[in-house]
């Protein structure tokens, strides 16, 4: 399927795709034909083997190591993968991580590293991006991966759940802002997906049971890196500033859970 406006990307960036949705990301793009930056923080070893999937498919994949905590930095490598790839087309902002701690146990040092990793990093490299695409002025994708804790929040998670509220907002300002130059933004907004960062580290989520989600099973990378490939293919042409869920009907279940909780076990995280 084409869209129509003659957008026809070659090249795409995915930050942290050495594992789980951001290494899912990584081999779709390049199922679709594109040649794929990837970056890890702490996992080279995963990142290589993203990087050979990549290749396996004919396709050239460029590794650099990326700490979005360097506010100063960040956007240098994402500037060096696009010099080694020759340009970027599609930017998918993959990299985070939570901390998992609450509220009122938040210092403020464990505040502004989660902020300056998944929030600020996050502002630092889309704008290196995009700034490339502006100057090449052959349009572009800009894909955020942020959560449905984007929309609704959990408890043990005060900074994770408000960086990707705000995370979600500034996407939707991009896709306003650059809409003149051909570049759509949008937010891909997982459930709960059977990725080492959850726990589940090759483990096949149709055999987890999840009452609680309308499908019944966590969720598989690949099953959100399909939209994060229609994202940025020629075919979501018209589509700019919205987030997807990609939750299996997680989010719809906010008053029947509510409603059909027994215990005060939620409380607890």
């Amino acid at each position: 399927m084409e869209g129509t406006t003659g957008f026809s990307p070659t090249t795409a960036i995915v930050t942290g795709s050495d594992s789980g949705i951001g290494r899912a990301a990584a081999v779709a793009l390049a199922k679709a034909g594109l040649d794929v930056g990837i970056t890890w923080h702490t996992d080279q070893q995963g990142a290589e083997q993203t990087a050979e999937e990549v290749r396996s498919l004919g396709r050239k994949a460029a590794v650099r190591q990326l700490d979005t905590s360097e506010l100063r930095g960040c956007g240098a490598v994402i500037d060096a993968l696009a010099e080694e790839l020759g340009g970027v087309d599609v930017f998918v902002n993959n990299a985070g991580a939570g901390d998992g701690v609450k509220f009122l146990d938040l210092d403020v040092d464990t505040w502004m590293r989660t902020l300056d990793t998944n929030l600020n990093g996050a502002f630092v490299c889309i704008q290196a991006a995009a700034r490339r695409m502006v100057r090449a002025r052959r349009g572009g994708r800009i894909i955020a991966v942020t959560s449905v804790h984007e929309f609704a929040p959990r408890v043990g998670a005060a900074a994770y759940d408000a960086y990707k509220h705000v995370l979600g907002g500034l996407i939707k300002t991009v896709a306003l802002e650059l809409a003149e130059s051909g570049i759509t933004a949008n937010s891909v907004a997982p459930g709960e997906i059977a990725t080492p960062m959850t726990g589940q580290t090759d483990q096949d989520p149709t055999t987890t049971d999840r009452p609680g989600v309308p499908l019944g099973r966590p969720g598989d990378a690949r099953e959100v890196a399909a939209v994060i490939a229609f994202l940025a293919s020629p075919a979501s042409s018209y589509v700019t500033g919205a987030s997807w869920a990609v939750d299996g009907g997680m989010l719809q279940m906010g008053p029947q859970a509510g409603s059909h909780i027994t215990s005060d076990d939620w409380r607890r995280g």
